[in-house]
């Protein structure tokens, strides 16, 4: 029997599900272009949860639920919050790049993008194996129906095919490092793994073993290299929409999921993983940046670009653990937290660009159809130029505060090898620096390739100016989003 407590707990993740089920009804008697009514129910649950996730995140509490299976902390509450906010931007963008190309003959866009945020937020609280694997199984498969939401499209049929594929490769993995885990521990729940690694009762070897199959998981969902092989062509290839959907939110339930296992779950180890994360990072930092140079396909820019936005995530991960002292683990872990959120709120104003310049039959994804855009819309060249500054760490956008934090998570150690390590990022964000100035210079310099000029749907232009604005201000005032980050680590570590 379900005691009421853990339903509360809860209650915004059922809240959100019966109204995704709720939608996928209402929806078969919506028969506008826009599916209006299906927008606006998607928008108003979308808001009604992230409001509710704001105020438990406000609170501070941390409750189990479920046996303890579930957890319900600041860090788990303020990620479930920004990912909603993520997916509601999301839908405000995607919806009139969606209709140009029958893409909203059903509300299937609405419905598994609902679905898929509540994957999201069953893998931020989950504290047991199996739920997190619950959740991951329920993004995944709502990602790879929507990157092949295009039927008659080869082009995205075969980015969810390489998805599906690689995609259940990786959860093998993982699936595979847990079972390890849980044979040598004899528990799935992360607390209890925790308790028992920590007393040296099992065999190093056997947790080792399995740790390279859960890091290698783990990586794949991050999307850091050498398990990186999915992002370019399912970036390229996905509806611009859905590629926008697939590289937000789920970033941060990636992070959260990192998180509760090698940061809650598999501490006492953190000299084993650290090391597998500092090759991930160096690997993502130098293929992504070095692999974007070549890129001629915006999207697929912005694909290596990820991997390498991923490198500084994993190397703030990475700090935490000092020689054994975890003195500074707050600090690196609300600096890794603190990159992710500002990367998502970045990337969302890129690809909300892109698709604003998308035009039906017309899709706007090479750098060379930028050419001019300031002399079309000096508004949009801006918002564009912002979002590729602040990917390239050029102050005072959140960007640069955002490196600059997970920089001196590194130099903070102490040691030789992590400031090793802070001077190579230094030097990836200088050669990350020529792809994005390359993609500025097209905007500002280059002769227009048409005279159409860019017009937009009233929410989209609001929406927009506002995320523009949000990556120049919180980058000169980070101060409160890096307090948020940080209280939010400090509590969870506490538990």
């Amino acid at each position: 029997m379900l005691d009421k407590f853990s339903l509360l707990v809860v209650s915004p993740e059922i809240i959100l599900l019966v109204m995704a089920c709720v939608i996928t009804l209402v929806d078969l008697g919506v028969k506008t272009r826009l599916r209006d009514l299906t927008y606006r129910l998607s928008m108003l649950t979308l808001g009604v949860v992230a409001f509710l996730f704001a105020d438990l995140a406000v609170n501070g509490d941390t409750w189990y639920a479920f046996g303890r299976m579930v957890v319900n902390d600041a860090m788990g509450n303020w990620l479930k919050c920004f990912a909603t906010i993520a997916m509601m931007v999301c839908l405000v963008y995607g919806r009139p790049y969606a209709a140009d190309r029958d893409m909203l003959k059903g509300g299937e866009l609405f419905t598994l993008s609902l679905f898929s945020l509540l994957g999201i937020c069953v893998m931020i609280s989950g504290t047991n194996f199996l739920v997190l694997y619950l959740g991951l199984e329920l993004l995944t498969l709502s990602s790879y129906a929507l990157v092949a939401l295009r039927r008659d499209n080869s082009v995205a049929t075969e980015a969810a095919m390489k998805y599906f594929v690689l995609g259940a490769l990786a959860s093998g993995f993982l699936l595979y490092g847990l079972s390890m885990l849980y044979g040598a521990t004899g528990s799935l729940d992360i607390g209890t793994v925790f308790k028992i690694i920590n007393s040296g009762r099992v065999q190093h070897q056997v947790l080792v073993f399995g740790l390279v199959f859960i890091v290698a998981g783990l990586a794949f969902k991050l999307g850091a290299a050498p398990f990186h092989m999915w992002i370019p062509d399912v970036y390229q290839g996905a509806p611009t929409a859905v590629t926008l959907i697939i590289g937000t939110a789920p970033e941060l339930a990636a992070f959260a999921i990192t998180f509760r296992l090698l940061v809650e779950g598999l501490l006492p180890l953190a000299i084993d993983w650290q090391q597998m994360l500092m090759v991930l990072a160096v690997c993502s930092l130098a293929i992504g940046n070095l692999a974007a140079i070549a890129q001629t396909n915006l999207k697929r820019m912005l694909a290596y670009s990820t991997i390498g936005q991923m490198g500084f995530v994993v190397l703030g991960l990475v700090a935490g653990v000092v020689n054994g002292n975890t003195l500074s683990a707050a600090n690196a872990y609300s600096s890794a937290m603190f990159y992710v959120v500002t990367y998502v709120l970045t990337t969302l104003a890129s690809f909300g660009i892109i698709l604003l310049l998308a035009r039906e039959g017309f899709e706007s994804d090479e750098i060379a159809d930028l050419a001019g855009l300031n002399q079309r819309s000096p508004l949009y060249a801006g918002i564009m130029s912002l979002c590729l500054f602040s990917l390239a760490g050029v102050p005072p956008l959140v960007g640069f505060y955002a490196k600059l934090a997970v920089l001196q998570a590194l130099v903070a150690s102490g040691q030789a090898l992590y400031i090793t390590l802070a001077v190579f990022a230094v030097m990836m964000s200088l050669v990350a620096a020529f792809y994005y100035l390359r993609v500025v210079k097209v905007m500002y310099f280059d002769e227009p390739i048409t005279a159409t000029t860019v017009a937009a749907p009233a929410d989209v232009r609001v929406v927009l100016g506002v995320n523009g604005a949000l990556i120049l201000v919180l980058g000169i005032v980070p101060g409160g989003l890096m307090t948020i980050c940080a209280d939010a680590i400090v509590k969870t570590l506490g538990t």
